[in-house]
């Protein structure tokens, strides 16, 4: 599983989202004031323990306690590593997302989107052999992955750091996928204004 650890500047705008002093924070997760500012400023590199305690308190106090399992599709549609570019295209057009993890025998093993796709047909001089070529020649890095307990606020900071999705998983097993219109949709939902 990916470990990732959120910006300063994200959990800044968590604390204040939250409505915390940077002292009420610290006091909260048993933390020194100037550890909450260092850690926000970007000078340090807290430990997970500590991430994880600020990420604790920073939910409580935003009314997220959602998990990842209460937001996700459970229905991940992925592309084999050996198929070819049109047919992940395809397979996103059907299914009308934007993004496919790209596996090989069960296993994830990168991902394939239209952003990177874009990116890469700029510099193509034969876009019929691009689209011909198998998904592993283009796939780019997996997505984060996280357990299915990992409170929403958690994925949100991974999804604000550009990742297009997250994978749930349990012991290598792949549960789910969230994407950031699944984050959005359970805020609207949250409101009772989901159409």
């Amino acid at each position: 599983m990916s470990i990732w650890i959120p910006s300063g500047e994200a959990l800044k705008r968590l604390r204040k989202r939250a409505g915390l002093t940077q002292k009420e924070l610290a006091k909260r997760a048993g933390v020194s004031q100037s550890l909450i500012s260092r850690i926000e400023r970007g000078s340090v590199d807290p430990k997970l323990s500590t991430i994880q305690a600020l990420l604790n308190v920073l939910s409580s106090y935003t009314g997220m306690k959602k998990r990842a399992c209460d937001i996700m599709n459970p229905n991940v549609i992925s592309v084999r590593y050996d198929e070819t570019v049109k047919d992940a295209v395809d397979l996103m057009r059907t299914y009308d997302i934007s993004q496919l993890p790209v596996e090989r025998d069960g296993r994830i093993i990168g991902s394939i989107h239209e952003a990177s796709l874009i990116r890469m047909l700029v510099f193509e001089r034969n876009p019929r052999e691009f689209f011909e070529q198998k998904v592993f020649k283009v796939m780019e890095k997996p997505f984060p992955t996280v357990t299915p307990d990992t409170l929403v606020e958690e994925v949100m900071l991974i999804l604000s750091r550009g990742e297009p999705a997250v994978i749930v998983e349990d012991d290598g097993r792949i549960l789910g996928i969230i994407t950031k219109i699944d984050v959005i949709l359970s805020f609207l939902k949250d409101m009772g204004e989901e159409g």
